[in-house]
């Protein structure tokens, strides 16, 4: 027997951050667990169909900042793997599809309780060790962020579902929000834990089943967030987590007739390239694809003559260097007027100097180490590029340390070259180019920001003046999808500031909003008409009179 009931989610609340200071409970034991995960080499299977699988090999994932520590064993999926995968995920379509919304919001609420009670020290340490973040950057992405997705997406739903048409007295008109037909793709980056836990679980909240595809470094951290879900009631073969080569991956799911839906945060560059595959496919698939995806970032602030000195330093070093400036809303590159760089720049330049660097597990550390050796080499690459030059200088930092972690020291550019490479292009690391423009200059540079980079994700203006700020704000209104006013620009939180950009930073369907759970559905309308007619004959049809005109 099914019993009806007019159900409504929680109102939801953010999490509220630990601080883990000194002599904090919680500080101890998210210490105990960072050590038990650091001693384990923790095994992590594939999970496709409710199974634990190894596919075709294993490998070993180390820790950004300790090359020789082998945190866990993961599985190398293959052909045959990513096949069941996908046809688990279609074998769950049914029966999830036909599972009441109250009773899938309810996987998400207990997973979100689970995750801020029992599951945190887990889900932190493994975030810590996997990704290389520091307490709190952990804190505010694995535990927080994820939590308030889950919280948050679940209430979003319900108001979307409560969406109906109009009605008159001939008609009941009701709108009902069926999953996509067939399976959805979720890809997530290695920087944001809180994204592996919102891509695969946003449309499986609306009824879809998913083929789950993490970054290799998140491999631990997604693992722990597979079981977090199925111990909070989600069924076997809802979400499908597999591992192995990417490319071999994709080209297998994006050649599925069934592929309904791709959820990607990642490269501009990988997403465009599954754009161009679907198209191509366009004419195998049981219906158009869906594509929402969060890619790229070259995140500006742009700073007013009238801007608070102090507050525009503070963002930039938060903004630029906290998690190694990769964040895909890191501040990146800095329009400043002459004369406040030259007033502000002994001060940042000490104060880079002196961030302190190291283990994670140090607590006293601000900046940990970046994802891996390519990352590395890259971002030297670009300091390199930038000694090189001749309009440009390295102002603080530009040194690297591979020896025991691929540690880079936080760096200021300076360039008097407003079309510098490195105002152009994304590095996702620990780089802040900064463009002094001439006093005066501040609407001329406003322009100059706007047409330099081609990505539209985040941005900052930092301004007293009103007019300033104004004209800031109507100049870059296509330049950021999240765009802050005296603030740095990172840190949007799930239900206060919806976060995704557009241009080439993707498709800006704002995970953590009503508006990215619409993509997740297919609508339809039913009309059921109280009295049918019985005659197809209308009133004008009738015959005139005699004598009528």
């Amino acid at each position: 027997m099914t019993a009806d009931g007019h159900f409504q989610v929680p109102q939801p609340t953010n999490e509220p951050v630990r601080t883990y200071v000194p002599g904090d409970s919680h500080r101890k034991s998210l210490k105990s667990r960072l050590a038990d995960l650091t001693d384990a080499r923790t095994e992590v299977p594939m999970q496709i169909g409710g199974e634990h699988r190894w596919g075709a090999s294993r490998g070993d994932l180390r820790s950004p900042h300790r090359h020789e520590l082998t945190i866990a064993e993961y599985a190398v999926g293959g052909a045959k793997d990513i096949e069941d995968a996908i046809n688990a995920a279609l074998a769950a379509r049914k029966m999830w599809a036909a599972t009441s919304y109250h009773e899938r919001a309810a996987v998400l609420l207990r997973a979100a309780a689970l995750l801020a009670g029992p599951w945190r020290d887990t889900v932190n340490a493994a975030t810590m060790l996997g990704q290389s973040k520091t307490v709190h950057q952990a804190e505010i992405d694995a535990a927080c962020e994820t939590i308030d997705f889950w919280r948050y997406n679940a209430y979003f739903g319900d108001q979307l579902l409560s969406q109906q048409p109009y009605n008159d007295g001939t008609a009941w008109n009701r709108l009902e929000y069926r999953p996509l037909e067939g399976f959805i793709f979720a890809v997530s980056p290695f920087n944001f834990t809180s994204i592996a836990g919102n891509l695969p679980t946003a449309p499986m909240l609306m009824g879809n089943t998913v083929v789950f595809k993490p970054a290799t470094q998140t491999l631990l951290v997604s693992h722990f967030l597979m079981e977090l879900l199925l111990a909070a009631g989600m069924p076997p073969g809802v979400i499908n987590m597999v591992s192995g080569n990417a490319s071999e991956i994709s080209d297998m799911v994006l050649s599925h007739r069934d592929l309904a839906g791709i959820h990607f945060t990642g490269s501009t560059e990988v997403f465009q390239g599954m754009w161009r595959e679907v198209g191509q496919n366009v004419n195998r698939y049981r219906t158009y694809p869906r594509l929402i995806g969060e890619t790229g970032g070259k995140d500006f602030v742009m700073a007013h003559a009238s801007a608070d000195a102090d507050a525009l330093r503070t963002a930039l070093i938060r903004g630029a260097f906290e998690y190694q400036g990769q964040k895909c809303s890191a501040a990146s590159r800095a329009y400043i007027p002459q004369s406040m760089w030259n007033a502000i720049k002994p001060d940042l330049v000490d104060l880079v100097e002196g961030i302190p660097q190291g283990d994670v597990s140090d607590f006293s550390n601000f900046m940990g180490a970046v994802i891996d050796g390519r990352a590395y080499s890259n971002h030297m690459k670009a300091i390199e590029y930038a000694r090189s030059a001749g309009t440009a200088k390295v102002v603080a930092g530009g040194k690297g340390d591979d020896k025991v972690g691929w540690f880079i020291r936080p760096t200021v550019i300076e360039t008097t070259d407003p079309d510098f490479k490195l105002l152009r292009e994304e590095l996702f690391g620990p780089i802040l180019t900064v463009y002094p423009y001439a006093d005066g200059k501040f609407d001329e540079t406003l322009e100059l920001c706007d047409r330099t980079s081609p990505y539209g994700l985040t941005g900052a203006i930092f301004a007293t003046d009103r007019q300033a700020i104004r004209r800031a704000s109507e100049t870059l209104v296509n330049a950021a999808g999240n765009f802050y006013i005296n603030d740095k620009p990172t840190g949007a939180v799930v239900g206060l500031q919806p976060f995704g950009g557009a241009r080439a930073s993707g498709t800006n369907d704002k995970a953590g909003s009503i508006l990215n759970l619409i993509r997740w559905v297919s609508p339809r309308v039913i009309k059921e008409t109280y009295a049918p007619p019985t005659n197809h004959r209308y009133p004008y049809m009738e015959n005139d009179e005699k004598g009528a005109l």
